[in-house]
């Protein structure tokens, strides 16, 4: 049976007719529930702009958050799942803290097949709590020391790659350049590997580190699609990062494990961590196997580097066009050094106050993470109000925003190091670089020492200014996973006299 142009047309449109209202039939979520919100679209919902690429999520939702911000929350959708935005910092201390029991984990969709997938930061739950319990040791104040002084170590090879690089007349990528030691760092701290990101443009590491954060339109479908068709990705077998990128992860974790077993070598690391998890599984109630084990080390890895990177170039960026700040630091930092003949260690970075607020700035004006998500595991009445949230609800927390809200920081676009002195007061849930809660960054602390000793390496030996490539202000990348300038940050770090 042939069919005409006519039945052809009916069939297609009756398609397009059905996706349509599939992509609609929730739209009444929220106004069924008498809860506020923009209007949505057919098949994006208020993510369009996003969608397209047009602007990234947090200035979306920026943009959404002043629109709104005289309500405690709104209703939104991502495509056409319903989403709750908490622009309540009471509500929010709720959501992290007092109610973690219903709001435990962030709602990813693991794909099982993906052996780098159930990852501490991914997976929720019982196996979530175990693993936290179980990685938490290796971030102790004596581990931290410990660590400090391999990170030092770094330094060392970090300033003389910037030597290099200023000795060359070149303007340095400063994310790159900050990339390569947080690589070297998360290697040797970690992993107790050799990872030679300063020395070797081809280190391995480094570019697994660059393929997983690289900013791409196709790698922001593919993750839009993981998350609106998990069953479908998990059919097909999609994983987050290429085959070869995650069997070199996944064997090198696996040979490092096995080198030390054979040789009795103990570093009292995150290897040494999984190790010990290894040999004690039968204390642990579900099955720990070498991907478990390697997803861990994954995410040690990615966000180890990639976090303190952009940290510690969006700061230099901040002093370049700040040139009081700049000195102010600076002149802390030398002073410093001077009273400790040269040295450095973890008690000495703490005795620079002036470089802890540079940081928390920097963190509150640029942080890497503007966006928190929760998802209820059961129904929630929502304190002060009428309202219960049905079971898997998910929760949006738009930190970017509450950082940028002149309401908490007076002129908000103004890098001012001051507003973190220990005389000023704000509610804790307007400050949330790292989360908080039970589920904040269990690194925390590391990637604060991480990148000040990044900080510490440049300014004890350059002055930092803007390039004529420097764009002011950056345009933030639409496309890419933690805040990141579309055109890097380039500066000129001239060497002090």
């Amino acid at each position: 049976m042939e069919l005409g142009v006519q039945e052809i047309l009916v069939i297609v449109s009756g398609v397009l007719l059905t996706i349509y209202y599939w992509t609609v039939s929730t739209h009444n979520h929220w106004k069924r529930m008498g809860i506020s919100g923009p209007r949505p679209s057919p098949l994006v919902g208020n993510m369009g702009s996003f969608f397209v690429g047009k602007v990234s999520i947090v200035e979306l939702l920026d943009d959404l958050y002043n629109k709104w911000k005289n309500e405690r929350f709104i209703g939104i959708f991502n495509g056409r799942t319903p989403v709750l935005m908490v622009m309540d910092p009471d509500l929010v201390r709720n959501i992290l803290i007092k109610d973690f029991n219903i709001f435990p984990g962030r709602g990813m969709h693991i794909n099982e097949a993906d052996p780098l997938a159930q990852n501490l930061f991914a997976i929720d739950g019982h196996k979530w709590k175990v693993m936290r319990s179980k990685l938490t040791p290796i971030f102790t104040t004596g581990k931290l020391k410990q660590m400090v002084d391999l990170m030092i170590e770094c330094v060392e090879h970090f300033e003389k790659y910037l030597k290099n690089q200023v000795g060359s007349g070149k303007v340095v990528d400063c994310r790159e350049a900050a990339a390569k030691f947080t690589t070297d760092v998360i290697g040797s701290c970690a992993f107790g590997i050799n990872m030679n990101a300063l020395n070797r443009e081809d280190s391995q590491f480094r570019i697994i580190g660059r393929k997983i954060f690289e900013s791409s339109y196709l790698k922001l479908l593919k993750r839009l699609f993981q998350e609106a068709a998990p069953r479908f990705c998990r059919l097909i077998g999609m994983k987050g990062m290429p085959k070869e990128s995650i069997d070199f992860f996944v064997n090198t974790i696996r040979e490092t494990m096995e080198f030390r077993e054979k040789n009795n070598l103990v570093r009292h690391d995150l290897v040494d961590i999984l190790r010990d998890i290894k040999k004690n599984q039968n204390e642990i109630d579900f099955e720990i196997t070498e991907n478990l084990l390697a997803a861990q080390a994954f995410v040690f890895f990615a966000a180890g580097f990639e976090t303190s990177s952009t940290t510690i170039s969006f700061a230099l960026y901040e002093l370049a066009l700040n040139l009081k700040a700049q000195e102010k630091l600076r002149a802390e930092i030398l002073e410093t050094l001077k009273k400790h003949n040269g040295q450095l260690s973890y008690d000495i970075v703490n005795e620079m106050k002036y470089l802890n607020m540079v940081l928390e700035e920097t963190l509150r004006k640029d942080s890497p993470a503007g966006l928190l998500i929760r998802k209820s595991v059961e129904p929630y009445k929502i304190p002060d109000s009428n309202i219960t949230l049905p079971t898997g609800t998910t929760i949006q927390i738009p930190v970017y925003s509450f950082h940028h809200d002149e309401q908490y920081y007076p002129n908000p676009e103004v890098f001012d190091p001051e507003r973190f002195n220990e005389n000023e007061k704000r509610h804790p849930m307007v400050h949330l670089p790292f989360g908080d809660g039970p589920k904040n960054c269990i690194g925390s602390r590391f990637a604060v020492y991480q990148s000040k000793l990044g900080l510490i390496a440049v300014l004890k030996n350059f002055r930092v200014t803007p390039s004529k490539s420097t764009r002011v202000p950056f345009k933030i990348d639409s496309k890419a996973l933690v805040l990141s300038a579309v055109e890097g940050i380039n500066l000129t770090l001239e060497p002090l006299k």
